[in-house]
């Protein structure tokens, strides 16, 4: 299928056919998978999907794509099209229940960590998520302590994150500016209790916006306590009192999250 990569939907459609391979080896398509694929503009990936997957089902919000995927696809009963927008879109409306199916996607980029955060704190949990991303997300999910992020903290607080492979930016076209990478996102049982969750992304979220304060600084003013009390709340924790919350892992905000949540 040949059409015009659409700027305002960040599209920049796979081209490289072994890139396609090794997406479809990590995501270990089987007869038995469903797989959700989230915007399959051209069909390059739908078609190794299908292959393999005892069904396919695929999300494209551009119109323009939908009757030549689904002319495309006509003679595939295992694969459904499907017209609509995966960020308001509810995978169980298509079927797609707790720990019965994949995420397979190339996304565009600017819903990337938007699309992360709804499919594991609202969807139904996948089997796992094989995902084309920026390169730099990719590297930002890798980070440990000292150089912690809130996207590593939030995405790991819900799944483990492996790196499967670099993509130069030339398999793609139009030829995007930057490189992207496959990652593997397999959810995991929950970490944190409902009630704990709230206070858990409530601390993260305003330690990384002033992420050069010293954490008792930020914990202070976010809780309303002294910094006396803080720094007896870090020191439990085995954090240093002039700790930045880039230099503590999950474990520790788990901790911090668990102590505050429960006084």
């Amino acid at each position: 299928m040949k059409v015009a990569a659409k700027k305002s939907l960040g599209q920049h459609f796979l081209s490289n056919p072994r890139i396609v391979a090794d997406i479809v080896a990590a995501a270990d398509v089987s007869d038995q998978d469903t797989i959700l694929e989230v915007g399959p503009g051209t069909g390059i990936l739908t078609a190794a999907l299908a292959e393999r997957a005892g069904r396919v089902v695929a999300v494209e919000k551009d119109r323009r794509l939908i009757a030549p995927l689904r002319e495309q696809f006509a003679e595939r009963a295992n694969v459904h099209i499907v017209e609509g927008d995966i960020m308001t879109l509810d995978p169980a409306s298509l079927g797609l229940v707790l720990r019965t199916y994949k995420v397979v996607a190339n996304i565009p980029y600017y819903i990337t960590s938007h699309l992360m955060r709804r499919m594991l704190e609202s969807w139904p949990p996948p089997v796992c998520a094989i995902l084309m991303v920026q390169k730099e997300v990719a590297d930002r999910l890798r980070a440990v302590p000292p150089n912690m992020n809130l996207l590593a903290l939030s995405v790991r607080s819900f799944a483990d994150v492996e790196y499967i492979r670099m993509v130069a930016r030339g398999n793609f076209r139009p030829i995007p500016d930057v490189d992207s990478a496959v990652i593997s996102i397999v959810p995991h049982a929950p970490i944190l209790s409902p009630e704990e969750l709230p206070v858990f992304f409530r601390l993260s979220r305003s330690a990384f916006q002033h992420k050069r304060k010293r954490l008792v600084t930020t914990l202070a003013e976010e809780l309303g306590r002294s910094k006396e009390w803080c720094s007896s709340l870090l020191d439990r924790a085995g954090v240093g009192g002039n700790a930045r919350p880039q230099e503590l892992g999950l474990d520790r905000w788990i901790f911090l999250t668990r102590e505050i949540a429960g006084k």
